[in-house]
């Protein structure tokens, strides 16, 4: 029997809270909250395109990632002052990437690109997933805007976005870590999805194998985390 913290059952996702609009200055953004875990989502846009898709009249979406130095309870270095960013951080930002291009028709941006700034403030594990979903309601935000402006003619949004972690602690699958529950998982996996598909999934037997079995149980978890966290997307952006 796992004891989660605030009583949560094992399928059970932290308080999430998707603040629209926190920043003034960002044609879209999203204050995201998974418990404790707090990342701000900014997108913002650029009339051009990376040179590969010069004159290609196609757009683009990429995003960068990075925690601020008091996010953890140990001070984390700036990347800018080590000079580099560190492996993880670039794995993270391109999964953000790469996430997001796969819900928006890129074709329907033409020749611009929205950027993706997601600063995690306070981490108590799954950034990379709270960011992906935070990062989905700032890019809506800013087609919203690129609509209203005349811009563009077609909302290039094809589907939702969300990320949701899952893991195995004690032999016991759970949903939703927290920094204490992910640091000493057996098996973690972070699940990508639009409303009806998978879009990436990443899964590692951290101390042990898993089965099957195991994996369709946490599977049952994040397919049953994304229609909740769908709901909240579109109650932030006032949707349908």
């Amino acid at each position: 029997m796992i004891k989660r913290a605030l009583s949560r059952g094992n399928d059970e996702l932290r308080q999430i809270e998707l603040i629209p609009n926190y920043y003034p200055y960002a044609p879209g953004s999203c204050f995201v909250k998974f418990g404790k875990t707090h990342v701000i989502c900014a997108a913002t846009i650029e009339e051009r395109v990376p040179l590969f898709l010069k004159n290609t009249k196609t757009g683009w979406i990429n995003s960068e990632y990075g925690m601020l130095p008091c996010s953890c309870q140990d001070r984390t270095e700036r990347e800018s002052v080590k000079g580099k960013q560190s492996g993880r951080s670039v794995e993270i930002q391109r999964l953000i990437g790469r996430a997001l291009r796969s819900i928006v028709d890129l074709s329907l941006l033409g020749e611009r690109q929205i950027k993706v700034d997601c600063d995690v403030i306070q981490a108590d594990g799954g950034t990379r997933t709270a960011s992906i979903t935070g990062a989905f309601v700032a890019v809506y935000l800013a087609c919203q805007k690129l609509l209203k402006h005349g811009k563009i003619l077609e909302n290039p949004i094809v589907d939702h976005l969300v990320a949701i972690s899952c893991g195995i602690l004690r032999n016991t699958p759970l949903l939703d870590l927290d920094y204490s529950e992910d640091s000493n998982a057996e098996v973690d996996s972070n699940f990508v999805m639009s409303s009806d598909r998978i879009i990436e999934i990443q899964s590692c037997g951290e101390r042990r194998p898993f089965s099957e079995e195991e994996f369709m149980q946490l599977l049952k978890y994040a397919q049953k985390a994304k229609c909740e966290l769908i709901e909240k997307q579109k109650l932030a952006l006032g949707i349908q």
